[in-house]
């Protein structure tokens, strides 16, 4: 396969594009915002390759005319400007219109490309790509892009023909990811459904949190005695809980020893434990799907009768902005153990609770299973991506190998 080496701005340039920042905050204030709209996309919304667009904000048709020349197009690529410089994401037809943010840069391919830009969103995802534009960002407390060292990133790229092809392989990965997360949601928000039909002419009380079940913190081992790290032990952080697609932790960014265990005050909490993160972030949750420690950011929580664990995680989701109430810190908010567990809780009847344990958990299993099979598609992708990119594997054989592997509808 032969390959051109090139830089992004050079491939934007010739086809008459650019590479451009969004507007700056004197430009968008957080009073232009609005309930609907046009949505605006942020450094927040920038998920693996694709927009999210959970909690994005929008602005009304007068201020999008006002912002028309950070209007995004179909075929465009967002980035964050500052923090994780890596985040990037394709603008695909359905955010076609939408307008780039504050923080963010704008890649434009211009209206004569000369490059597949579903090709070159891959390419910006190789770890190599990644880890030059981290080493090249500037910035001592917080790293930061601007367009010149974006226009700066090289880049080796075949024929138009095999970009197109390549990118179509990887596409089909993230197509079905995407539904899986769809799917995932939906029913995630029906389970939500049930409880909130099942709580609905419930009073809260009489009983509390430390009534009805264990409540557990977590620490920290030494970060000084290697001994104590990179063992087999899950050891999760609240960034391993906010960065999940699904609340299912099934492993994390970190590991311990069993001597790192008897170290740190947190227990190896058992499979089916609700993860809260109670620091910063407050009610972020997951379910441990392995023994897991924690850090000292978490609340965890198993209920004394096992027929409750689902209604508790439940009952906890849906109070959070209460929980955000009581939290305090100078420096960022905490929830404490203590103030968490004189919570009153709602809570019906066992033939009730046995009931929606018995509706909801299929659920969950559902949902579970499609967040798998997306890290597993994931996973394919990304071993895929070098191999296609440096002409390694050849793109009808890729086919062949998906062709074969079973990507079922969970």
């Amino acid at each position: 396969m032969n390959l051109t080496d090139t830089t992004l701005g050079l491939i934007c340039e010739q086809g008459g594009g650019a590479i451009s920042t969004g507007p700056f905050g004197s430009q968008l204030h957080a009073s232009d915002y609005s309930l609907a709209g046009t949505p605006v996309v942020m450094p927040q919304d920038i998920g693996d390759n694709r927009i999210s667009e959970d909690n994005i904000a929008r602005v009304s048709e007068h201020h999008v005319e006002r912002l028309r020349r950070h209007r995004l197009y179909a075929g465009d690529i967002v980035y964050s400007r500052r923090g994780d410089v890596e985040r990037r994401a394709l603008i695909r037809e359905e955010n076609h219109g939408w307008l780039c943010g504050t923080g963010c840069l704008r890649v434009s391919f211009g209206p004569n490309p000369v490059a597949s830009a579903e090709f070159v969103s891959y390419q910006l995802g190789l770890q190599a790509t990644r880890k030059w534009i981290v080493r090249h960002a500037v910035g001592a407390t917080m790293l930061n892009l601007n367009t010149s060292i974006l226009s700066n990133v090289p880049l080796r790229v075949p024929a138009i023909a095999t970009q197109r092809a390549i990118a179509a392989v990887l596409g089909a990965l993230d197509d079905k990811i995407a539904a899986n997360g769809r799917l995932a949601s939906t029913v995630e928000n029906l389970a939500d459904s049930v409880f909130a039909r099942a709580v609905a002419d419930i009073e809260m009380g009489p009983r509390t949190f430390e009534e009805l079940a264990s409540i557990q913190g977590g620490g920290t081992p030494s970060t000084k005695v290697e001994g104590y790290w990179n063992g087999e032990i899950n050891w999760a952080t609240p960034t391993d809980i906010t960065n999940l697609n699904a609340p299912y932790l099934e492993t994390t960014g970190r590991s311990i020893t069993s001597d790192g265990l008897k170290a740190c005050s947190s227990a190896l909490h058992p499979v089916g434990s609700i993860l809260m993160t109670s620091r910063a972030t407050i009610g972020a949750f997951a379910i441990a799907q392995a023994p897991t420690a924690v850090n000292q950011g978490f609340i965890v929580v198993n209920a004394h009768e096992p027929d409750h664990q689902w209604w508790m995680f439940h009952e906890m989701r849906s109070r959070v902005p209460e929980f955000l109430s009581h939290a305090n810190g100078a420096t960022f908010l905490e929830l404490s153990r203590g103030k968490f567990k004189k919570f009153l809780v709602r809570l019906p009847d066992e033939a009730a609770v046995k009931e929606f344990s018995s509706a909801v958990a299929p659920l969950h299993e559902r949902a579970r299973a499609a967040s798998i099979e997306s890290t597993q598609l994931a996973k394919a992708r990304d071993v895929l991506l070098p191999l296609l990119m440096s002409g390694k594997l050849r793109v009808d054989y890729a086919e062949r190998i998906l062709a074969g592997a079973t990507v079922g509808v969970v």
